[in-house]
C-alpha cells in the first residue's frame, strides 16, 4: 500500500522505560484517535494507520537531553529529494547518520537518510515510493 507524501513524515522520542511510556501513550493518545499501529522489541509507533509517532527504548533511565532522544523526519516524493536533502545538509554544516538509501527493515521501500544538525538533532528525509 503506497503511502501519500506529508512534509512531517514522523517523529520519535527516546524513552527509558517503553512499557511505562506505552501505557501513558496509550491513554493519552487515544482520545485524539492514536493506537499502536507497529511494535517491535524496542519501539512503538502510533498513527491512524501507518505510524507517525514513535517511542524507542533509548537503554538507560533518567530524562532525555535535547538532540539526543529527539527525531523528526521530514517526507520526499522522490528518492531523489532523499539524495538532495543528504547531500545539501552536508554540505551546509551538518553531519552524516546515515547516507542515503534502502531501510528494509522498515519497509521495502523505506528509502531514506539522516544527518546531525549543527546542534545535534537527528534529522531525516524518507521517500516510500517504489523505486
Amino acid at each position: 500500500m503506497a503511502r501519500p507524501y506529508a512534509p512531517l513524515d514522523h517523529a520519535s522520542i527516546a524513552v527509558g522505560d517503553l512499557a511505562a511510556s506505552a501505557a501513558f501513550y496509550d491513554a493519552a493518545l487515544a482520545p485524539l484517535g492514536l493506537a499502536r499501529a507497529k511494535a517491535a522489541a524496542h519501539a512503538i509507533g502510533y498513527g491512524p494507520g501507518h505510524p507517525v509517532f514513535w517511542i524507542i527504548e533509548r537503554g538507560s533511565k533518567g530524562r532525555a537531553k535535547p538532540g539526543l532522544g529527539l527525531h523528526f523526519c521530514f517526507g520526499a516524493r522522490t528518492r531523489a529529494e532523499v539524495d538532495a536533502f543528504h547531500s545539501t545538509a552536508l554540505a551546509h554544516g551538518g553531519s552524516d547518520n546515515g547516507a542515503p538509501g534502502l531501510r528494509p527493515e522498515y519497509h521495502p521501500d523505506y528509502y531514506g537518510a539522516f544527518v546531525l544538525d549543527p546542534d545535534g538533532y537527528k534529522l531525516g528525509a524518507v521517500c516510500h515510493q517504489p523505486a
